[in-house]
Order: structure tokens, then C-alpha cells, then sequence
């Protein structure tokens, strides 16, 4: 059976068997269930075990199944899930491989990529796959590499605002405290602070500080935040009084220190880019799933800890917003554990992964953590790990503790000390020992050959090379409105903004302080409350909804199609500017009150026509977005729908030919029994080439849960029942002729589940579903105004030459 009938079935193919405590059966495919790693999985194997590869397998053959995944690089090793080349020719590779390398082998980089290119070719091909499959890998997913704190790769925006948590968190308060300090301690990890949650009157103040904003549903932004340290939104902390608890003189200090941060040269990259939104990192807006790999190599320690804590705390958020599953939804990849999930200290990142490994199985979020350390783990909180991948080791401390965290946890029971210890201590490179609790028994396997060009950690030049320019990529790109670099660049001509008559309201929106150069630029600002209401999709929903469109000199000094969507929120204007920011020139236009009732007549009538509530219908599986869902978040919910009755299908697949198999295995027992005794040759030898037939045709799709231990022991029952038939005269001819038609018919079981399994990829693939676009336009009756006049809007001039909106809650 091809490996390409597997994809269809939410099968991961990692690998062959080899043979375990001695026993020389033939090798066999090792497949693993996707929705099996709902329960999560640990990857441990010292440098140069075949570690990263395996794990890059692992990702590969999710992204062919079209699961999402989120990937934590700290060596930046699983960078090389970007190279896939489809055509393996040397001219693909030639940018790719290591010149030093080459150098060692007194070769040149082409002669040396000739070389990488055939040995890839090769290796795929001795592990039964073929360059389609890497083109099917490739298309399969979007891959994005992110490089926070660095313009190398693409960038992602975590300091320009702490956003509140979705309210499922909010409202429980284990969640709602574990957010608040874990956020907390990773900002002061970051200023070098070292603040215990319960004695640190930093910690303290920031934690009380985010608890009272965000239970408002409000976001703080570092402006926000160094303001509300100076002046907190409350006045008592505990039963002290503000100023005896923190007095403001050290409360200004602790501001400061933020703002030296904001201040800092380079520290602008920690504020452009993606924001850490959970759904775009997970699909495209097109619902495509996105591998989105966070290499950090480049950060320091606290930088690290601040971004892996910061990380996982929005997936939690996130995750407790997903309806439940059994079916496997997105991976999380940590390649490297170490130090942020230790065995005794409690580092910002341990209590959120802690969360993730007993929470993330309801939600089909898959954990998969790697390290090659095996004895700085918290082997504890890795109790109920379902998956356990283990490589070679580099010392006998190292597998002792393995086995003594083993013992206590997943594989307590399942195998004893005795038996494990010598099978880790003869694990070579590339071969591990693989124990899944929804499995029959353990299995030692080499891990199958990878797609993906591993060539080791990519340069910063070479993963420039790959990220997408940043004008284009959607995701990376921070909203704002269609203003063109020339008139930023022409608008700070005054230093006071411009007077206007007192008839027309002028508002400024609050800026982040997120940056110098600052230009406020004239725009035309309306709110609006929306209703929308429809019985038939059962809708009823009320939006607020702010737009600022750019006045500019010309025929057409204002168009609504310019405009770009704001906060809403009561926060976001302020009546006075702030200082130091220039002010650009006024059209004439702009100080004439007629002039804004038009503009607001013509922003309600635009508001019908372009801002309806569009819902998607999918009819097969009887799907409708809800108002709130993006096409991307519908069509992965959809694509979630569909692996769940893939999942049941397989299942039902598995019960109709494990039956079916397993009698057709029987009786050919049987015969070749019958056979052996007429030419009184070795019985069990005969046997194990009867088992490993079968297994070669079945086995693989039916897998260790049916065919290892429990199949056989019902194999040993037939070889009894045979036995019992010595007695029983039977022709060998016959008996031959009887053995070949049972084979015959074990083929043709194999070609109708082939029939079964292509059927099952029509019916259950996502590309092959059709969405129906409905839109619920508001009445002009259901459109009130409720803020409108003139309004400045800040931006600030990047490093790089960018101009980019600077307000608060932008990108």
C-alpha cells in the first residue's frame, strides 16, 4: 500500500520497525493516528539521535493532513521546514547548503549541493517516497518564519499592546490569575527585574494594574500602562493606601525603566508586525493552514522567556474559546524544552504549559515538546503524556532518568525496568523507541527519511531570503489608513494643529508612545451604532463601529473607501494632542461645517451599502459562520468537522476489515499448518512468515492496536485450534490450493479497502466543499451616528524610512 493512501486516513507515517529485544521480523510501516496526539507527545534524544528530524517529520506529515501548527525554534532547527524543494535538482539546494561543510569535504558549494541533492533523492526513495509527496507538502500549507525582536524573518507586534483575555478566561479565576502573572513576571523578566509575585512591589502593582483594566474588557498599550503606574486606576492595594504600599516617587522610577525600554535603540522590532493573534498564525484568511514558525535563537534569555510565555498564554486564551473535539485541531511545537519546563523552579512559561498539557486534549490541541535534556524535566507534569518518542541517550544518568520518569507515568505497567533498559542503551541514531498509550505495546522504529532539506540552523541572510515582503503579507502588515508616504512626509508643517470653527467637533486619537517623529495627519472621524437583525439566520447584533477616512487637497477631498476601522473604545480619542507631534496642512474644505454634513450623510449611506454582517453557509455539513467568524476561522472549523467524521469513518473502517482479516488470517494458519506437519519443518518459522505476510497487506492500516498484542494472542488460539487438528487427515495439494486462495482473497480485501479509502478522501476533503456567501445589510433607520467631526491621527517614521499609524490599538 503507497504512502500516499495513508495521508487519507489522518495517518502520520514516522517511520519502519526495526527489530526489538533481538527478534528479526520483517521491518513494517509505523503509522501513527493524528487524533492521537490529542493526548500530546515528548521527543528526548541527545544531539545527533535523529531528534529534529523525527520532529520535523512529525510537522510534515501534520501540514499533508492540512493541521495547523504553531512551532517554538529556539536553535532554530525547524527553520528548515521552508525547504522543500519538489524538483530535489542541485540548483535548488546550491543557496541552502553549508559552505563549511562543502569546505570540509574538499568540495565546492555546486559540487557539494549535486551531492545533497542525490542523497535526498535517494534517501526518499529508499523510504518509499517521491518528490510529489514534497510538492504535496508544499501546498499543503503556508510557512512563515518569525524572528521577534528582528527584522530578519517576519515580524510580530507583542509590546504594542497587552489585550485583554477572551472573557472564558476572565471568568475563572484560576485562568484569570495564572494570566495576569504570568504575563506579569515574563514584562519584568524583560526589564531585569527579579520580582516574586508575592513580595515584588513591581510585580504587585503591574499585576493589579492589568486585573483592573482587563476587567473592564480594556487593553493597555506601554504608553498606557507607564501612565497607569504613575497614576493607578485604583487607591488602595490590599488594605494599604497607594502611596504607602508604592510611593509615587518609586512608582516614577518603575515608569521610567519601561520607558528607557520603549526608548531603547532596536526596540521598535518588538512593536511592528503581526500581532500574536492565535487564528491568523493558525490559517490563512482563506482558511489555508499555516505552519508558523517562531525561531528565537537570536534573543536573549529573558527575551526568550518573555516571548515563550507570552505565546502560550494567548493560546490558552484562545483554546478556551474552541468548542470540544476529539479529533486532533493544531499542534503546538516546543523543539527545545529546556529551561522553560523544569523539574523544580517555576519559571512564566511552566504554569501555562502545565495548563496546556491537562487542559489542550478537550480542545484537540496537540502538545509536542523535544528536548535533549532529559534530566532538567518536570517529569511529573508530564504524567499523562500520551506519546512517548525516545532516542539514543548520551550517558547511563541520562536513561536512568528517563526510566525512572517513565516508570511513574506512561509507561508504568506496560513495560519493566529490565526490558527497557537495554533497549535504550542499544538505540542508534535515528532510532526510537515509540510508546502510545492508545497502542497495543511499545515499538522500536527508525524514523522515515524527511521531506524537508535539513541542512541545520539558517543564517539570518537566509531567512530574509524567505520572508514574504512586508508590504504584501497580509498578516504582517499593521491596519491603517490608505495614506501615502509622500503626504506623511509632507504633513508636519505646523506645530500647533490648524483652528477651525467651533460648529465642527475635532478629536485626536490617543497615540501609543510608541515612537518619535511623530505627524498627526487630518482625517474625517465618524462612530456609529449598527444594528443588524435577521429571524431567518437568527441574528440580532449591535455593533460599534468607528471609521476615519484621510481628507486630501483635489476634486475628491474625501473617500469613504479610504477608510480605515478604529477602536471604538471611550479611550481612543482625547480632546487635547500630545506634545512634540507636528501637524500637517488643512484643505480649505475641512474648515466649512456644510462640509461634514454631506460627509456624514454620505458615511450613513456608504455604511448600508459597504459594512454588512456576511455569514458563510456550508449545506453538506449543515455549518453557518456566526457573525463574529472570519471566513478563515469558518473554513478551519469546517475543515474540523470534516477530520472528525474522517476520524469516525477510519474507525469504522478499521472494525470492518480487522474482522475480516483476522479470519482470513486464521484460516491460512490453518492450511500452512497443515502443510508444515506433512514436511515436518519448523512450525514457527512458517508461522512468522504466515504473521508478517498479513501484515504486510493489512497490518499497517489496521495497526498495533489490533494487530500486535491482541491479534497475537488470537493467533496463538489458532495455532492451538491447529494443532488440535493434527489428527485430522487433510491433502497437501489441497491444502495448498486452499492456502493460495486464501491469499488470493486477502489481496482483494486489500483492493476494496483501497476503493474504501479513495472514497473516503472525495467525501471528507475540505477543498471539495462549497460556501454560500450570505449577506444582512443594516436599514439607514438601524444606522445612528453618534460621533462625527474632525479628527488628527498620529504616525511615526520606523527606522527602516516606514511610516506607520502610531495609535493606540493599531496592529
Amino acid at each position: 500500500m503507497p504512502v500516499e493512501t495513508y495521508e487519507k486516513l489522518g495517518s502520520f507515517y514516522l517511520g519502519k520497525t526495526v527489530p526489538m529485544d533481538g527478534q528479526g521480523q520483517p521491518p513494517e510501516l509505523v503509522l501513527y493516528d493524528s487524533k492521537d496526539l490529542t493526548t500530546h507527545a515528548v521527543i528526548i534524544g541527545m544531539t545527533g539521535s535523529g531528534k529534529t528530524g523525527l520532529g520535523v517529520a512529525l510537522l510534515e506529515e501534520a501540514l499533508i493532513d492540512k493541521i495547523p501548527v504553531i512551532a517554538i525554534d529556539p536553535k532554530g532547527d525547524i527553520t528548515n521546514l521552508a525547504l522543500t524543494f519538489p524538483g530535489l535538482q542541485a540548483e535548488d539546494l546550491k543557496p541552502w547548503v553549508n559552505p563549511q561543510e562543502a569546505l570540509a569535504k574538499g568540495k565546492t558549494v555546486e559540487a557539494y549541493a549535486a551531492d545533497e541533492a542525490r542523497k535526498w533523492t535517494d534517501g526518499l526513495a529508499q523510504w518509499g517516497q517521491n518528490p510529489e509527496r514534497i510538492a504535496r507538502l508544499k501546498a499543503a500549507a503556508e510557512l512563515t518564519i518569525y524572528t521577534p525582536g528582528s527584522s530578519a524573518g517576519a515580524s510580530v507586534s507583542l509590546l504594542r499592546r497587552f489585550n485583554a483575555p477572551p472573557a472564558a478566561v476572565i471568568d475563572d479565576p484560576d485562568l484569570f490569575s495564572e494570566r495576569i502573572e504570568t504575563t506579569t513576571s515574563s514584562l519584568m523578566a524583560l526589564l531585569d527585574l527579579e520580582a516574586d509575585p508575592l513580595s515584588s512591589r513591581e510585580h504587585i502593582l503591574v499585576a493589579n494594574i492589568f486585573s483592573h483594566t482587563w476587567r473592564e474588557g480594556q487593553g493597555l498599550d506601554l504608553a498606557g500602562l507607564i501612565q497607569a503606574i504613575q497614576n493607578p486606576p485604583f487607591e488602595r492595594v490590599g488594605i494599604m493606601d497607594l502611596d504607602s504600599f508604592y510611593p509615587a516617587k518609586d512608582r516614577f522610577a518603575l515608569a521610567m525603566r519601561i520607558n528607557n525600554l520603549l526608548a531603547a535603540p532596536g526596540f521598535s522590532a518588538w512593536l511592528e508586525g503581526t500581532p500574536l493573534s492565535i487564528p491568523d498564525l493558525l490559517h490563512t484568511p482563506t482558511g489555508q493552514p499555516r505552519a508558523s514558525v517562531f525561531t528565537i535563537s537570536h534573543l536573549s534569555d529573558a527575551q526568550r522567556m518573555f516571548f515563550v510565555s507570552m505565546l502560550l498564554n494567548e493560546l490558552l486564551g484562545w483554546m478556551r474559546t474552541q468548542s470540544g473535539t476529539t479529533s486532533l485541531r493544531a499542534i503546538l511545537y516546543m523543539d527545545e524544552v529546556f529551561g522553560y519546563f523544569p523539574p523544580v523552579s517555576n519559571p512564566p512559561s511552566k504554569t501555562p504549559l502545565l495548563r496546556l498539557l491537562k487542559q489542550a486534549r478537550a480542545f484537540g490541541l496537540g502538545v509536542v515538546l523535544a528536548t535533549q535534556n532529559p534530566v532538567d524535566l518536570d517529569y511529573r507534569g508530564l504524567s499523562n503524556t500520551g506519546t512517548w518518542l525516545i532516542g539514543r541517550l548520551q550517558t547511563e544518568r541520562d536513561q536512568m532518568r528517563v526510566m525512572d520518569g517513565l516508570q511513574g507515568g506512561a509507561l508504568g505497567g506496560k513495560m519493566d525496568a529490565g526490558r527497557l533498559k537495554p533497549i535504550l542503551a542499544g538505540l542508534e541514531s535515528r532510532t526510537f523507541l515509540l510508546h502510545n498509550v492508545h497502542e497495543d505495546g511499545p515499538v522500536v522504529f527508525k524514523s522515515r527519511w524527511a521531506l524537508s532539506y535539513l541542512r541545520g540552523p539558517l543564517t539570518r541572510d537566509q531567512i530574509k531570503q524567505l520572508a514574504p515582503p512586508s508590504d504584501d503579507d497580509a498578516l504582517a502588515a499593521t491596519p491603517g489608513p490608505a495614506v501615502s508616504a509622500d503626504t506623511v512626509r509632507a504633513a508636519a508643517t505646523h506645530q500647533a494643529a490648524p483652528s477651525v470653527p467651533p460648529d465642527i467637533p475635532v478629536y485626536f486619537i490617543k497615540g501609543s508612545g510608541a515612537g518619535q517623529n511623530g505627524t498627526y495627519v487630518p482625517h474625517v472621524f465618524g462612530q456609529m451604532a449598527i444594528y443588524y437583525s435577521s429571524a431567518k439566520y437568527q441574528v440580532d447584533l449591535a455593533r460599534s463601529v468607528a471609521l476615519a477616512a484621510p481628507l486630501e487637497d483635489g476634486p475628491v477631498p474625501l473617500d469613504w473607501d479610504a477608510a480605515t476601522a478604529l477602536s471604538a473604545d471611550a479611550d481612543t480619542l482625547e480632546m487635547e494632542p500630545m506634545s512634540g507631534v507636528g501637524f500637517g496642512d488643512l484643505p480649505a474644505i475641512a474648515l466649512k461645517p456644510t462640509a461634514y454634513r454631506k460627509w456624514q450623510k454620505d458615511l450613513t449611506r456608504w455604511t448600508k451599502a459597504n459594512h454588512p454582517v456576511t455569514l458563510l453557509r456550508c449545506k453538506p455539513l449543515k455549518l453557518t459562520s456566526t457573525p463574529e467568524e472570519s471566513e478563515g476561522e469558518f473554513r478551519s472549523r469546517m475543515a474540523l468537522a470534516l477530520h472528525e467524521q474522517r476520524d469516525l469513518a477510519v474507525e469504522k473502517l478499521r472494525r470492518k476489515y480487522a474482522s475480516r482479516f483476522q479470519t482470513l488470517k486464521n484460516r491460512l494458519l490453518t492450511a500452512e499448518q497443515a502443510i508444515a506437519r506433512e514436511a515436518e519443518q519448523a512450525k514457527a518459522r512458517q508461522v512468522d512468515t504466515v504473521i508478517s505476510f498479513g501484515t504486510a497487506i493489512l497490518g499497517a492500516f489496521l495497526g498495533r492496536k489490533t494487530v500486535s498484542a491482541r491479534s497475537t494472542s488470537r493467533v496463538g488460539t489458532a495455532m492451538k485450534s491447529a494443532g488440535r487438528m493434527q489428527k485430522e487427515k487433510m491433502d497437501v495439494a489441497r491444502a495448498k490450493e486452499r492456502a493460495e486462495a486464501i491469499g488470493q482473497q486477502m489481496a482483494e480485501l486489500e483492493i476494496r479497502l483501497q476503493e474504501d479509502i479513495e472514497k473516503l478522501e472525495m467525501q471528507f476533503d475540505p477543498e471539495n466543499e462549497t460556501l454560500e456567501e450570505i449577506r444582512i445589510a443594516p436599514k439607514l433607520s438601524d444606522i445612528s451616528v453618534e460621533l462625527f467631526g474632525l479628527a488628527w491621527l498620529p504616525y511615526r517614521k520606523t527606522e527602516q524610512g516606514r511610516f506607520l499609524p502610531d495609535w493606540s490599538g493599531a496592529g
